[in-house]
């Protein structure tokens, strides 16, 4: 006989299966993570991790589209498997059985992709651009999207709250990221293949939040926190505001501590397997930017070995622009520098950025335009992970070089070439050796832009853009903009800051 129940958006098919179950016979309470469900979506050509709980030394089998594994729970009632590669494709039932079976129904294979970061992330499509006209038109039954509840902890857990997968509709789609639909969107119609969009995102937050207490230990200046979260983990103390210490003396509420958020957010969706992550954020750590070079690059490096997939593709946006416009050359503001240590970050393998410093509002951190951030993301997608011959970045500086009182500057990524929106190149500046940067002239010569101006004999540096809400002119023929940049390393405004 068998009872069928509805749990947490999977069908539970209780097997009454008499005195069988026992010992290492078939497992009893087997149960599956948040993460897995009706309608998901299982990462195409690679092999996949499913994994959950079970009575100790249990068996559990598991059944996709004619393939069958087992793996027997540990004592500690933890069990994984791993489903050998499959090809795009779908709909399939996947069923996992001990002395029960869960049986999840409407299962495609395709492409999965976290999107996580803060508030622009977050930001819902309901509150974005066209938000009616766009919410109409998400009719795509093969982009299904699953979001992760906001929550914090002082250590990993190992499940979250959701509310299950969903295929993309006018119903279910407004209250899901805007950038991440976006993206998603365009990567279906190039691909025409399933894609599957998980949602990790807590508005305000900053990027040590998210990293793990293992890689946050390779960043000094967090070690008083850590101890301090660490030490009220060990003690099963709910996390709370924390007494903030050095100038700012504001209480750290808890999903801006240490770790809080990877605890509760991203280390229970370890080890699901997927194709790599987007991620907007940055702006909380704007004041910190110096800090971010290291800590940036290491909070990719610690979801990497995290997840064991070895280098992911991590596609990140850069800061948009905002607040009032720049007035001088050179602003001494943080965001300029944030942006920059954004850039740095592309040092790391299978990493590319998405810049959006034209697109911004210079009265709104949150810019309604998230059609063209989910646009710019998956063009560096389609290139730098599918394999597609588009244009995915503006022009980038590589070099430069010194000629009789003028600095010519190299790029990278310029497409069908250099192009100067409205027809005059502005927002450069060029200091001497004083340090002292003054507007500059700035004319396209081939694939290089050539820099001077009349009251620097002996320039040495130039700088592009750098301000929180700078004057941009620089775009190759694809319409992507260049990337604020700066030629010198003379010492910021957020440097020792922490």
């Amino acid at each position: 006989m068998n009872r069928t129940k509805q749990r947490s958006g999977l069908t539970l098919t209780l097997i009454l299966a008499g005195t069988a179950a026992c010992g290492s016979d078939p497992a009893e309470y087997v149960r599956l993570p948040a993460v897995f469900g009706d309608h998901m979506v299982l990462q195409r050509d690679e092999p996949v991790a499913v994994w959950g709980w079970a009575s100790p030394r249990g068996r559990v089998s598991l059944s996709i589209d004619g393939q069958h594994v087992e793996a027997r729970a540990g004592a500690d009632s933890t069990w994984q498997v791993t489903i050998p590669a499959m090809g795009a494709g779908g709909p399939y039932t996947l069923t996992v059985a001990g002395a029960d079976t869960i049986t999840l129904s409407d299962v495609l294979v395709g492409e999965v992709w976290i999107a996580s970061g803060q508030s622009n992330m977050e930001w819902p499509l309901a509150r974005s651009r066209d938000s009616v006209t766009e919410a109409n038109a998400a009719d795509y039954p093969n982009i299904r999207i699953f979001r992760v509840t906001q929550g914090v902890s002082y250590r990993a857990e190992t499940d979250v709250d959701a509310d299950g997968w969903s295929s993309v509709s006018p119903e279910t789609i407004l209250p899901f990221s805007a950038v991440g639909y976006f993206f998603g969107r365009k990567l279906h119609e190039e691909l025409s293949i399933p894609i599957g969009l998980i949602q990790t995102t807590w508005g305000g937050t900053p990027a040590e939040a998210w990293t793990s207490a293992a890689g946050l230990r390779a960043v000094p200046d967090f070690g008083e926190l850590l101890a301090t979260v660490e030490s009220r983990a060990a003690q099963g103390t709910a996390p709370e505001a924390l007494e903030a210490s050095g100038e700012d003396t504001r209480p750290i509420p808890p999903q801006r501590q240490v770790t809080t958020l990877f605890n509760a957010m991203v280390a229970p969706l370890v080890p699901f397997t997927m194709r790599g992550v987007i991620w907007y954020q940055g702006e909380a750590n704007a004041g910190r930017a110096h800090q971010y070079r290291m800590l940036f690059p290491t909070m990719i490096d610690d979801w990497r070995r995290q997840w064991g997939q070895g280098d992911f593709p991590f596609l990140f946006v850069q800061l948009a622009n905002f607040r009032a416009r720049q007035q001088n050359p050179v602003e001494p503001e943080t965001w300029p520098e944030l942006r920059e240590a954004q850039s740095l970050t592309l040092a790391l393998p299978n990493t590319a950025q998405a810049v959006t410093i034209d697109i911004g509002e210079a009265d709104d951190i949150h810019p309604r335009n998230k059609q063209d951030v989910g646009l710019r993301l998956a063009l560096a997608a389609l290139n730098t992970v599918y394999r597609q011959d588009v244009v995915y970045s503006g022009p980038t500086f590589r070099n430069m070089t010194v000629e009789d009182g003028r600095i010519r500057l190299h790029f990278d990524h310029v497409g069908g070439g250099l192009v100067a929106a409205g027809g005059d190149l502005r927002g450069f500046a060029v200091a001497g050796e004083d340090h002292e940067f003054v507007w500059a002239s700035a004319a396209i010569d081939g694939e290089t832009i050539v820099v001077s101006a009349p009251d620097i004999a002996s320039p040495v540096a130039v700088r592009y853009a750098w301000a929180n809400n700078p004057v941009i002119s620089l775009f190759n023929s694809e319409g992507l903009p260049a990337s604020p940049f700066r030629t010198d390393d003379w010492p910021g405004v957020t440097e020792g800051a922490q």
